[in-house]
């Protein structure tokens, strides 16, 4: 990634948008998966944001070597507008199936393709390329940056953000989360909760399969609880629920345990999420899931006192419900001609601005049917649209 980046002067348009595609390119450039570290984009966007005098906090958890960044232009007040995006992208372990190179951004006719470019390094880009824009700008109310680590994995990053946000202020009226939504407004979309669950057993030789405990015998049945809890939720969706599907629903992900057919396995790991479409069907879920823990915990440990069932929550994040008459819906009306407001199924960090007391919205260029795929792309024409919404959102915060 360069050192330095040169950016637009204000008012130029054409210069915004080369200055979000070169910003885009270095943000693309820098694998920022589960598995590696985000300060690099980090440093670059406190690089440009200090160039324009903006005052920059970073935070999260030093353990995990990464860092979320809230970056502030304008007076230090209560009634500005946070936009916000997560810095982390999926991986491309399917890499054989692009026809470009994942990491390095490829601008293809009216596309620009790369992982991360729609979700959601574009966004992120067009924000850090209208810094100078804002800070030329005579604002009565501050705009907020958010940058956030992790959200595709349980959104680790943003509750320390939240957090530190909290307790030093200032307030926020309004959040724009900027995942890909084809520049379309979203009011509401489903939780999500996300665990991995071990049961472990005690290992031995296939041929004196009663001296040991199979774990992967006592996670198949945990396995089929848990599909009966996604059959139980089809029988509770809402008669008004306006999501496709329109009930939450439950899914396993991921199944490893054992060694070879011949060993009985002493443990077994499973990775599975549950989408809530309200808050009393995560209280159900989380009901279930624990009466049918204890009996299963109970039963392995008559078997062997070394035998165990536990669960852990890589996160937590509620739904979205924002109502038409919020202020982030009627500053959406402002920024955009004609907001088309609508629901989605997939989650967001939107949850845990709302749930923060900061009304939020999720709208953002590109298209979440080509994220977390080969050749992931965003259109120019959709980071000019977001250039054009922010370019209002300065006006907005300027009056």
């Amino acid at each position: 990634m360069a050192s330095s980046v040169t950016m637009p002067a204000p008012g130029h348009h054409g210069d915004r948008l080369d200055a979000t595609l070169h910003l885009l390119a270095g943000m693309v450039a820098e694998e920022t998966t589960e598995d590696r570290s985000n300060v690099a984009v980090i440093d670059l966007a406190e690089q440009v944001l200090t160039a324009v005098g903006a005052t920059c906090v970073r935070t999260g958890d030093p353990a995990s070597g990464k860092a979320n960044l809230f970056a502030t232009i304008g007076p230090a007040v209560d009634g500005g507008v946070v936009v916000s995006g997560h810095t982390d992208v999926v991986p491309a372990k399917d890499v054989h199936n692009w026809t470009t190179p994942p990491f390095t951004m490829t601008r293809r006719g009216s596309r620009v393709v790369g992982r991360g470019t729609a979700d959601m390094k574009g966004f992120l880009a067009a924000c850090l390329a209208m810094a100078p824009v804002v800070a030329a700008a005579d604002l009565v109310r501050p705009l907020h940056l958010a940058m956030t680590y992790d959200e595709e994995v349980g959104c680790r990053g943003a509750p320390w953000l939240l957090a530190d946000l909290a307790a030093t202020g200032p307030r926020p009226a309004a959040a724009i989360i900027g995942e890909p939504t084809m520049m379309n407004v979203i009011t509401a979309h489903k939780g999500c909760h996300e665990y991995r669950t071990t049961i472990t057993g005690v290992p031995g030789h296939g041929s004196t399969p009663d001296r040991s405990v199979n774990a992967i015998w006592h996670a198949a049945r945990y396995v089929v609880g848990l599909h009966g809890l996604a059959e139980g939720l089809r029988e509770r969706a809402p008669a008004d629920s306006p999501f496709d599907p329109p009930e939450s629903t439950l899914s396993i992900g991921t199944i490893r345990g054992g060694q070879a057919r011949n060993v009985i396995a002493g443990s077994c790991h499973l990775d599975w999420e549950f989408r809530p479409v309200n808050d009393a069907d995560a209280a159900w879920v989380a009901a279930e899931v624990a009466a049918m823990e204890l009996e299963l915990a109970t039963q392995l440990a008559e078997l062997s006192p070394d035998a165990r069932v536990e669960r852990i929550t890589d996160g937590e994040v509620r739904g979205l419900e924002t109502p038409t008459d919020s202020p982030a819906v009627a500053l959406m009306g402002r920024l955009l001609d004609h907001p088309r407001l609508d629901v989605v199924s997939y989650n967001t960090e939107a949850g845990l601005f709302d749930a923060a007391g900061i009304p939020a919205i999720v709208c953002g260029p590109g298209s979440i049917d080509v994220a977390h795929r080969p050749d992931e792309f965003v259109e120019v024409d959709q980071l000019r649209s977001c250039l054009a919404m922010l370019d209002r959102l300065v006006v907005d915060l300027s009056s």
